[in-house]
């Protein structure tokens, strides 16, 4: 839906006229490699798509926030002086009303206004529709409350992703890392984010695939982060860091850890499945490095072979993929003119990511959807991907 067409459905849902609204966005994102890392303060590489939230917003004058979205019957109403009380309540509007909370805390002054969300990022398909609604509803709220008070300059980008996480955590019950906030704020057009999630230093890398593109497979299996073993992985990540500290006194986190430290004493993890999920992360952190190293150098066909392997580990030693999610990557590893396929988000349903020759995305898509549709009983849907800009007012 075009943005003039947001705004018509906004006067028709709320009234008024076209003179007073605002446009605020941003996007979902693909993690090119890096995955179930960045709550161990690992190296993660995302980018952020074309796909996003979109909000048409217009102040109130009193303390109300009404909330709606373009593809929902649903109608919320909020007062801002209670939010706390909508917690756990809601069918849809908690993120939105978790970053309005956290915002509030973190001292920003909370507008009443009227609310019209449009998304284009598949919703449970691993793509983080739910940082881009949380990082364009901190966005909006924030640049309000700097008009409120007079503040000069820039909202910070970085602190909208870090108070999206604690709405995240705090509100909806997910204790998720940083990677998905802060690649749907601080995203650029052609670039994926070599960001360390531990300190949040970050680099733009420019995402160069010569005669190649990226395409999306969504399984069309809706999946849950509150409901699936999300939690559980990050209670066994903790617990096996636990364990190696008793031999690496000086590690802070799973990501300081190196291969060669694990292979020396992984005899310590005692539980093999808590063994299997500290292999996947020490492996993974370390192929994020190699695939930035590859990348910039221009070398796909490594790239390629990284993705692969990072499947296969999320598959076997994490164990977070799905069916579904393997027969995509697997099939789509048969291709020639496939250079690497993986599984992206969180697992358990979503997307997976492919490298394909530009020239044969097409040809990508006729085959592995009669396939899909055939062995799975329902129909994948794909899409071929364009990196774009973070979270921005569309003026």
């Amino acid at each position: 839906m075009r943005l003039n067409e947001i705004k018509q459905q906004f006067i028709e849902t709320f009234g008024g006229d076209s003179a007073d609204l605002r446009a605020f966005a941003s996007p979902g994102r693909v993690n090119l490699i890096g995955e179930h890392v960045d709550y161990c303060g690992g190296p993660v590489f995302p980018a952020a798509l074309t796909m996003k939230t979109t909000i048409v917003a217009r102040k109130r004058s009193d303390n109300i926030i009404r909330l709606k979205a373009t593809d929902l019957d649903i109608m919320v109403e909020a007062d801002i002086n209670d939010l706390e009380k909508y917690k756990g309540t809601l069918k849809w509007g908690d993120y939105q009303l978790g970053v309005a909370l956290e915002l509030q805390k973190a001292g920003y002054t909370i507008q009443g206004c009227d609310l019209l969300y449009d998304d284009t990022t598949p919703h449970g398909g691993g793509l983080s529709s739910s940082a881009a609604i949380e990082v364009s509803t901190a966005l909006m709220f924030a640049t309000f409350s700097n008009e409120i008070n007079q503040k000069a300059g820039p909202v910070d980008m970085i602190e909208m992703a870090l108070l999206s996480q604690k709405a995240e955590h705090n509100y909806i019950g997910v204790n998720c890392g940083i990677m998905d906030q802060f690649a749907s704020a601080m995203g650029k057009a052609d670039h994926a984010i070599f960001l360390n999630c531990a300190t949040l230093d970050y680099e733009l890398v420019p995402l160069t695939l010569g005669d190649c593109c990226l395409v999306l497979s969504n399984t069309n299996k809706k999946h849950s982060l509150g409901a699936s073993k999300y939690n559980e992985r990050r209670s066994e990540c903790e617990a096996g860091l636990k364990a190696l500290q008793t031999v690496l006194p000086n590690i802070q986190q799973l990501a300081d850890v190196t291969v060669e430290e694990f292979e020396s004493n992984k005899q310590v993890i005692t539980d093999p499945i808590v063994q299997k999920r500290i292999k996947h992360v020490v492996y993974e952190c370390a192929r994020v490095h190699e695939s930035v190293d590859a990348l910039k150098k221009g070398d796909l066909k490594t790239f390629g072979l990284l993705m692969n392997a990072s499947h296969d580990s999320l598959q076997y030693d994490y164990e977070v993929s799905c069916d579904e999610l393997d027969l995509l990557a697997h099939e789509a590893r048969k291709l020639p003119y496939v250079i690497g396929s993986r599984m992206t988000g969180a697992g358990f349903g979503g997307c997976t990511v492919s490298v394909v020759k530009t020239a044969h995305a097409q040809d990508f898509i006729k085959t592995l959807a009669p396939i899909y549709e055939e062995k799975i009983g329902y129909p994948a849907s794909f899409y071929i991907t364009e990196i774009g800009d973070g979270g921005k007012e569309l003026l």
